[in-house]
């Protein structure tokens, strides 16, 4: 086994200039009241790695061009469709006048856990709240499900970014696995 070179990782990358042609993941990301520029960050990161539609940034959330968040993204704010919107509510609504369906990423009576979406969820608008309190309860009231990661230690909860990255590749697996099925 050898470990491969970054010019040999670009090469099975996508390129900036193709960014906007490539097939992206239909899922919206919608960040509400992050505290962290850090979290921010490498929420970035992990969206583009995922290669997610659309990231909202809403509420207090820090956006770029924050240095801390530039550092964290290394770039990914440049191949990651984003943009600021104080009212969270307001893409919410608008997201779901399009068809499509708002998922919360928190623990609640009704939440399932991560893994038990299924294609038919598609395209879905995934939001995650603040790292202290969550998503709120305002903005529950109008998503369509939760989802939540099993916790089997003492803790709570995991980072948010961390919980953002579990449940956005989870989501990136169940759609490439229905779309092979489709070929």
């Amino acid at each position: 086994m050898r470990k491969l070179t970054h010019d040999e990782i670009s090469l099975k990358r996508s390129k900036p200039e193709e960014i906007s042609s490539v097939k992206k993941l239909p899922v919206y990301v919608i960040l509400n009241s992050i505290r962290s520029n850090y979290n921010v960050g490498s929420i970035f990161r992990t969206s583009d790695a995922a290669m997610i539609e659309k990231l909202y940034l809403c509420g207090y959330t820090p956006h770029p061009p924050k240095k801390e968040i530039l550092k964290t993204a290394l770039g990914a704010t440049e191949s990651v469709k984003w943009e600021y919107v104080k009212d969270a509510l307001s893409i919410i609504k608008e997201l779901k006048n399009k068809g499509i369906k708002v998922c919360a990423l928190e623990l609640t009576e009704n939440s399932r856990a991560y893994y038990e979406l299924n294609k038919n969820d598609f395209p879905l608008a995934l939001v995650v709240g603040n790292e202290i309190s969550g998503v709120s309860q305002e903005i529950l009231d109008h998503c369509d499900m939760a989802i939540e990661i099993p916790q089997y230690g003492i803790k709570q909860s995991l980072n948010v970014a961390v919980a953002y990255g579990i449940a956005v590749y989870e989501l990136r697996k169940i759609f490439d696995l229905n779309n092979q099925n489709k070929s």
